[in-house]
């Protein structure tokens, strides 16, 4: 049966107001779900981004996996109210756009603006690219608003509240907080058990705009070196990774391949929850649809890689209809998820940087055909 608790988790989180640099609504409500659990000792580094470290049973672990989400989602940001010179009591104003949607779907798009507890729902009225874009990408954006919206308040996309419809749960916004979701609902379950373990947790702000947070986070070695970091994401569902199927084992993306032995581990937890619990499953796929925060910790010298939710709608678009539309994941894959975060931050089997399984393969591979190779270089025997 699904998790009662965990479902009022991921429909809180999912309700929550965000936009790359405007994080903070999240950050508060991640806050508050840490004050009321014990052993999660928070902290914030100088870029924002939060660590949460959670430690039972005096075990401690010689490399914690570190597992990390960013609490962004494609959205506006209010800079100013502008002036309408034609219309008299018109009220209007301009916002930031920061994150990747194509131009088109900007033109007459609903948005709703959070202010002082309460949704402004306004129409833009039009958009200005940035300089120098291929292909074109949005700057600002000047919106029609029945009144005044405060410079800084957070403007999303007018969809609706989340809900949950053949077992899948649409949303605003799942990249990535159903990812961050599945890692606090992790939490709740290590808290709330008795059992040992020895993990952190990364969220990171600003990564729709190019990891800024992570890489930020990297500069100032918010995460401790020593740690395996698994990137989760949700991304975009592709023909041979489909929603529903369980989460994925991400081995690489659109920049660059992960790192094998991180990956090699994450496999080696997901294959031996297969053995304990029979409804657990999960993939294991090269997801180039896109680019994840895995990739910026690899280049910082991290053993990083990832895993991710396979996404319908992504960043709000349908293509199929060319319109607006919540995002959507499986609720299948977001308990499998949160399964497999609970075994890695538990440390089953140590991690010491190396493919343990492919390794005895290899060395299997090599004692087998050992006086072969020796015996007659070249001659066929």
């Amino acid at each position: 049966m699904p998790n009662a608790a965990h479902r009022r988790i991921l429909h809180d989180l999912l309700a929550v107001p965000t936009a790359p640099f405007a994080e903070h609504l999240v950050i508060e409500h991640v806050e508050r779900f840490c004050s009321r659990r014990k052993g999660l000792e928070l902290t914030r580094d100088k870029a924002g981004n939060v660590l949460i470290h959670i430690r039972k049973g005096g075990r401690k672990v010689a490399r914690p996996v570190c597992v990390t989400a960013h609490l962004d989602h494609p959205g506006f940001v209010c800079d100013e109210m502008v002036k309408h010179r034609r219309v008299v009591g018109a009220t209007r104003v301009r916002a930031f756009w920061r994150g990747g949607v194509p131009v088109e779907y900007f033109k007459d798009a609903a948005v709703r603006f959070w202010v002082d507890g309460r949704w402004v729902r306004g129409t833009v009225r039009s958009t200005k690219p940035l300089k120098q874009q291929k292909p074109p990408r949005v700057d600002t954006a000047v919106i029609n608003v029945p009144c005044e919206v405060p410079s800084g308040s957070i403007g999303m996309w007018d969809l609706p509240e989340s809900k949950v419809q053949n077992n899948r749960i649409y949303a605003r916004a799942c990249d990535d907080l159903s990812g961050a979701a599945a890692i606090l609902c992790c939490l709740d379950t290590l808290a709330r058990s008795r059992a040992a373990c020895d993990a952190y947790v990364l969220f990171t702000r600003a990564e729709e705009v190019g990891f800024a947070g992570a890489i930020a986070a990297c500069r100032h070695k918010t995460v401790p070196q020593k740690c395996l970091v698994v990137a989760v994401e949700t991304s975009t569902e592709l023909p041979t990774a489909r929603i529903g199927d369980g989460p994925i084992m991400r081995i690489g993306d659109k920049a660059s391949a992960f790192n094998p032995a991180a990956s090699a581990y994450c496999n080696r937890v997901a294959h031996a929850l297969t053995l304990k619990d029979k409804r657990f499953r999960y993939q294991r796929k090269l997801m180039d649809g896109g680019t994840c925060e895995a990739s910026a910790f690899c280049q910082f010298g991290y053993e990083a890689t990832g895993v991710c939710m396979a996404l319908g709608n992504y960043h709000n678009v349908d293509r199929k209809r060319k319109r607006l539309a919540p995002e959507y994941v499986h609720l299948d894959d977001f308990d499998n998820l949160v399964k497999w975060f609970v075994a890695l931050a538990r440390a089953p089997q140590p991690y010491d940087g190396r493919d343990r399984d492919l390794m005895t393969r290899l060395k299997n591979i090599e004692r087998s055909y050992k006086k072969l190779l020796s015996s007659s270089v070249g001659q066929p025997r």
